[in-house]
């Protein structure tokens, strides 16, 4: 009993510290000073700590996970993409070709609307250009890097 006494004794004398206010008062050179007592000949203001944010590791460990499965998957399809259209045969070749082709021109498109929506639009016409921006982007995307 008395062993359990001395060390919850012990525990909050050592944790004390822990919830020390913070003291914080600039000196005549412009030094700004913070301590755990205040000045007894300075103006000073309290600074108010916020408590630190926590997540939990089992939500980490998820989101870890998730994100490691996603990653395997773009990998796989990039690994398996290359091994069909290697440039070993003549078939993977000319697939590779008219994939670059499409690609350049998916990103030549592009280049042409970024283009015309910075030369300035009016409402409608700004609607219509975003919206195919958004469509080329996409096709882009799908078609050109996660394949």
């Amino acid at each position: 009993m008395p062993r359990m006494l001395a060390t919850a004794f012990l525990i909050v004398v050592l944790s004390s510290p822990a919830n020390a206010e913070i003291y914080s008062w600039t000196d005549a050179n412009g030094v700004v000073h913070f301590t755990d007592t205040p000045p007894p000949d300075e103006t000073h203001r309290l600074v108010e700590v916020a408590a630190p944010v926590t997540v939990p590791m089992a939500n980490n460990l998820r989101q870890h996970r998730r994100v490691s499965k996603i990653h395997e998957q773009v990998q796989s399809l990039l690994s398996s993409d290359r091994k069909r259209a290697s440039p070993r045969n003549h078939k993977g070749a000319n697939a590779m070709a008219k994939q670059a082709k499409a690609c350049s021109n998916y990103r030549r498109k592009l280049a042409q609307v970024q283009s015309q929506l910075r030369a300035g639009y009016g409402n409608n016409k700004g609607n219509s250009l975003r919206q195919k921006r958004r469509k080329l982007s996409q096709s882009l995307s799908q078609e050109c890097i996660l394949r």
